[in-house]
């Protein structure tokens, strides 16, 4: 495939991406929501691999970071942005086939998971009801939102994969 052709579809799902951003089920109260954001960096990764994947994910985070982002601290650019979108690339390594996109969505939601986790304990620490502990508290917070969406992603990819599977070819 040409390089053009892989610019293009990358500048397409990051544009889509940032489209998604508003359309939210329902948002966290210091950040996060239910929303379709990583459907097309996820479907990316998966149609042309980890690395157009990060990339995707990387310019929508510094993208959302400046434009849309809440920044409590320096480190939330990259930890609850850049990190956290870029990582959605991996799901690009597990391959096309069912099992492969299922694993892939998995393992690129917990990846993102792990980061705003970080950011919870780190960051976002004194909003932590007091008396209740940190790291539960940033897990519960984070699942709220990121367990959902995983479902959203994968119940998507699955019904290209499975009813239109010419989008995830070359």
């Amino acid at each position: 495939m040409s390089k053009t052709k892989d610019l293009t579809e990358i500048s397409i799902s990051v544009a889509l991406a940032i489209i998604c951003r508003f359309i939210k089920i329902w948002e966290m109260p210091q950040g996060g929501a239910v929303s379709f954001t990583m459907v097309p960096i996820i479907f990316i990764a998966i149609k042309r691999g980890a690395f157009s994947g990060t990339l995707t994910g990387a310019i929508y985070g510094f993208l959302s970071a400046i434009f849309h982002g809440t920044i409590f601290h320096p480190m939330s650019i990259f930890l609850d942005y850049i990190f956290a979108f870029s990582v959605l690339g991996i799901a690009g390594l597990f391959g096309k086939h069912t099992c492969g996109i299922i694993f892939g969505c998995i393992f690129a939601v917990m990846a993102r998971f792990i980061f705003s986790y970080i950011s919870g304990i780190t960051i976002f620490a004194d909003f932590v009801p007091i008396g209740q502990n940190i790291y539960l508290y940033s897990f519960l917070y984070q699942s709220a939102y990121l367990f959902p969406q995983l479902i959203i992603v994968i119940v998507i990819m699955l019904t290209i994969h499975n009813k239109f599977p010419m989008m995830l070819k070359l």
